[in-house]
């Protein structure tokens, strides 16, 4: 695999193109493209999925899912990393909540 590197932005996902099978289980549908730094990426494979957990923000001593990960290869065949929040940052940033993480491959 080529070398990671590391992004750390928002992306948006295109329109309705989500997994709705995921969503019907619980998990949040991965989008099939997205738009990142105004260019649109398809999902052509996802390589692995995990999750990231937590404890409770408010002293019980459950543990909470707080991000959805993704490993995906990118149609143009770059491997990327995007991830899910639970919960939004804050308030102004409500709607960002996938992530592009890292990219390998390819002219990034």
């Amino acid at each position: 695999m080529a070398r990671e590197q590391f992004i750390g932005e928002r992306i948006e996902p295109a329109g309705d193109e989500v997994d709705t099978a995921e969503m019907a289980i619980g998990r949040p549908g991965l989008p099939r493209a997205f738009t990142w730094r105004g260019e649109r990426c398809d999902v052509a494979r996802v390589l692995a999925t995990w999750k990231e957990t937590g404890p409770c923000r408010h002293g019980s001593g459950e543990q909470y899912v707080r991000k959805h990960w993704f490993r995906v290869r990118a149609a143009d065949g770059r491997e990327m990393k995007l991830y899910f929040e639970r919960q939004a940052r804050s308030a102004r940033q409500a709607r960002a909540r996938w992530w592009l993480y890292t990219v390998a491959g390819g002219e990034e």
